[in-house]
Parts: structure tokens; C-alpha cells; sequence
């Protein structure tokens, strides 16, 4: 029997979840439900999710305190998040992804568009058949292995932050826009803004520490990676 795969709505108000619930259990998932932060992360402990809707304003912690404390703990790390709030404008989504959240859906969302932005988290999670390594300078990658390195010294990446650095360096040099890295690196980019590429780029650059200048901005075109911001390049 085929596992369905586990939902965890975080949400304090129960109408409003007893609602997502019954449309994911009609649409093939199985929801667990969790008022407050110290519920969501006990059904954490027990079990982890395939994916989790966070609701922002919650009692206790709020739901951008939680996708940070769960993007530092190595477990929870790779578990997609769906940020649900009514907070729609654009400093508010920026909050919400430099937070850890993957995507963002914004009060009152119609049941077709959540369904779809979850299976889109869930295709980019699905682990890729990559078997190559790259290596531009000191930086490494093993996809294999899953493993990045820069002067021998291991970094420590997100799983989407290791898939932009896959792609950027296997086309080195070359200018990409957010949308083609949209297109190429989260798989399926129409229900997914521009800006994120911005964060995920944000945060590739701190993981990779003195390699983060090798990625670049290309003012009005978009991200290239280039092996001659490295001192050691040609090393």
C-alpha cells in the first residue's frame, strides 16, 4: 500500500484547519494537526512530516520563530514549509522565506492553489539522480555524496541551496535570469516568485562563506557563477 504523504498543519484556529485537513485528506494526503508550536513540534519528534503549513501568527512562538528554529535543527532542515498567513505584501514574503520558508500562501487561498504549491515542494524534495562532481577553483561538489567543500574545508548547505550551486557551477560563466534558474533548479516555477531565487541566492552566498563571491550579481540580468572572483581559481 502506497504511504500517503504526511501533512503537518500548524494552525491555531481550528475551523480553518479542520478545512485544510478535509481537502488534503480528500486529495490524497494525511494531515496531522497542531495548535500551537509546542504541539507541532512534539508530532515533529514522534514522526516527521513530508511537508508543513505554518501559519504565521500563532500563540506562543510565532510561525517565522519556528521555520528558523527548524531550519537550524539537522532534522528538520530539509522538511519543505509553506508559510500560510494574511500578511500579502512583499516585506512580509521576504520575511517569511529568509525565515527557512519554501513558499508562501497568502489568506484566503482557494484549496486548488495550496495543493498545487505542495506538490511542487514535494517534487523539488524528491531526490535527484545526480552522480557527478564539479569542481571550479577550491570549490567541490559531489553530488554523489551530497558534499561541498571550498580550500578542503566541508560547508554545510539546504538541499535547495546545494541543487542552485549543482546547476550554477555544472554552467559556469554563464548569465542565468531568476527565471531560467527557476525553471532549471525548483523544476516548476509557476506558482513561485522571482524573489525567491533572491533569498536562495542570499543564502548560498553565506553558506559558501569566501567562495560566496564566486556567485554574482549581473545588474538587470540575473546570477552567474565565475571561477575568477576566487583568489585560488585556476589553483
Amino acid at each position: 500500500m502506497k504511504k500517503l504523504p504526511r501533512v503537518l498543519i500548524v494552525e491555531d484556529e481550528p475551523p480553518i484547519a479542520e478545512l485544510i485537513a478535509v481537502n488534503l485528506r480528500h486529495n490524497g494526503f494525511a494531515p496531522v494537526w497542531a495548535e500551537d508550536g509546542e504541539a507541532a513540534q512534539r508530532e515533529l519528534d514522534a514522526v516527521l512530516p513530508d511537508v508543513i503549513l505554518l501559519d504565521w501568527m500563532l500563540p506562543g512562538m510565532s510561525g517565522l520563530q519556528l521555520a528558523r528554529r527548524w531550519r537550524a535543527d539537522s532534522r528538520t532542515k530539509a522538511v519543505p514549509i509553506l508559510m500560510l498567513t494574511a500578511r500579502g505584501d512583499e516585506p512580509d514574503k521576504v520575511a517569511g522565506l529568509d525565515a527557512g520558508a519554501d513558499d508562501y500562501v497568502t489568506k484566503p487561498f482557494s484549496t486548488q492553489e495550496l495543493l498545487a504549491r505542495m506538490r511542487a515542494v514535494l517534487r523539488r524534495r524528491a531526490p535527484e539522480q545526480l552522480s557527478d562532481s564539479v569542481t571550479i577553483g577550491a570549490l567541490v561538489l559531489d553530488a554523489s555524496t551530497h558534499r561541498v567543500s571550498w580550500r578542503d574545508e566541508p560547508l554545510k548547505l539546504g538541499p535547495t541551496e546545494f541543487r542552485l550551486l549543482h546547476y550554477l557551477m555544472k554552467h559556469a560563466e554563464r548569465v542565468h535570469s531568476r527565471a531560467q534558474l527557476l525553471d532549471k533548479v525548483w523544476g516548476d516555477h509557476v506558482f513561485i516568485e522571482e524573489r525567491t531565487v533572491d533569498v536562495h541566492i542570499k543564502r548560498l552566498r553565506e553558506a559558501l562563506g569566501g567562495a560566496g563571491r564566486m556567485v554574482q550579481t549581473v545588474r538587470g540580468a540575473g546570477y552567474r557563477l565565475t571561477g575568477e572572483a576566487a583568489p585560488d581559481a585556476q589553483a
